[in-house]
């Protein structure tokens, strides 16, 4: 007989381990609201094209990682990897672009084939925002400070590093791509296989490569900083005076970069190494080339996205439900009573457990099981003078109340 298991790289959430997960979506949606951001919900796969386009045929999860499959239409389809592509690709189709600035978060599984490991699946929750039409360094400034103050909510920021880094605007970003070419290049015989493929395609990627042998030609290669124009230089300075006006502590990292050839200017990680080797538990970046390259006019663009398993292993506390009140019949006669009683408080916001067989005793059992603070103790008696027992399991006291009176008792 075939085992019956998991696909590798996915996982059933439940448990402690769900209730995290839903603490991190809340808090996260709780606090990009209060920033006037609105939920968005894109379909988990699109045409193939939306993502090859969006990031670019030399990225690893395009030529790597991407589920893709044709369907009985022929056509070719892809489960989503990441939450922009989609969110760009519904703003253009829904012509949103009347009614810049688009402020716009998601949450939802995305799906790459990767090599697991702890806190990073084939199977995924992201929660991310996008931040559409707003070219000035104030929506930089705002979503950093959006990022951190919902870590903060999630009480990590002892934990987490905010690393930031400009990219500067196409000028800048042409010129050092003139130098970081011209440098790989003396070291060509040095670089891995890929990276030499890269060089010819998107050189920024070789930055990005994981291989040892790239790491060590990249460690000496030239500054983004030491070729950003002075309009890049000044925009920079803005966003950096912001954070420091907001009280939000980061750090300076030169060698933040992100390869693809839309990115400009703000790009930031969030990183910790609470999960072991060192993380990215948050990332994003200013994207102004973006929904150009996509077809749908020079609208700028910056956002972030988080993982929420990666997030959640990082709360020290378990996320509790909150206590039940039991509901205990004694004896059959008081069955639909006991009913009627379970509707009404939870009609009246209680968490309500109701054991549904055994003697008082068993019953009493599961209701400690259930970390049950208060138990509603029926029988006939008791009924027929219109009352229950209403016993608090923390202290074992216990009182008779009037029925009518219970949820107010309670």
């Amino acid at each position: 007989m075939t085992k019956i298991q998991n696909v590798r790289g996915t996982y059933d959430l439940y448990g402690e381990a769900k209730r995290k997960a839903k603490k991190v979506i809340a808090l996260a949606s709780q606090t990009v609201e209060k920033y006037g951001f609105e939920e968005i919900e894109t379909p988990i796969f699109e045409f193939t094209e939306v993502f090859a386009r969006n990031l670019g045929d030399t990225s690893d999860v395009v030529t790597k990682e991407m589920y893709t499959f044709q369907d009985r239409g022929g056509e070719s389809l892809t489960l989503r990897p990441e939450g922009t592509a989609g969110i760009v690709r519904s703003f253009i189709s829904q012509g949103m672009q009347q009614n810049l600035p688009v402020k716009l978060y998601y949450t939802g599984p995305m799906f790459r084939y990767e090599r697991p490991q702890k806190g990073r699946q084939r199977q995924f929750t992201q929660f991310g925002v996008e931040m559409l039409g707003v070219e000035t360094p104030q929506a930089d400034i705002e979503v950093i400070s959006m990022a951190y103050h919902f870590l903060e909510s999630l009480g990590l920021n002892d934990s987490v590093v905010v690393e930031i880094n400009s990219l500067g605007d196409k000028e800048s970003r042409d010129a050092y791509r003139e130098k970081l070419v011209g440098y790989l290049k003396t070291h060509i015989d040095e670089l891995s296989a890929e990276s030499r493929e890269r060089l010819e395609k998107n050189p920024l990627r070789v930055l990005d490569s994981k291989e040892d042998c790239d790491k060590f030609v990249v460690e000496n290669a030239p500054l983004y900083s030491d070729n950003l124009n002075e309009a890049s230089k000044n925009f920079f300075k803005q966003v950096l005076e912001g954070l420091d006006l907001l009280g939000i502590p980061y750090r300076v990292n030169d060698r933040l970069v992100r390869g693809l050839d839309y990115y400009s200017h703000t790009v930031f990680e969030l990183i910790t190494d609470k999960l072991g080797a060192q993380g990215t538990v948050l990332a994003g970046g200013r994207y102004d080339g973006l929904i150009e390259q996509m077809g749908g006019g020079n609208v700028p663009g910056i956002g972030w996205a988080c993982g929420v398993e990666r997030l959640s292993m990082l709360l020290d506390k378990d996320v509790d439900l909150p206590r039940p009140v039991a509901v205990i019949e004694v004896g059959e006669d008081v069955h639909d009573t006991s009913l009627q009683i379970s509707d009404t408080l939870r009609r009246a916001g209680f968490r309500v457990e109701h054991p549904y067989s055994g003697n008082l005793k068993k019953r009493m059992i599961k209701a400690n099981k259930a970390n049950a603070y208060s138990a509603v103790i029926l029988g006939s008696d008791e009924l027929s003078a219109g009352n229950v027992t209403l016993k608090n399991l923390d202290t074992g006291e216990q009182r008779a109340v009037k029925l009518a009176d219970l949820v107010k008792e309670i």
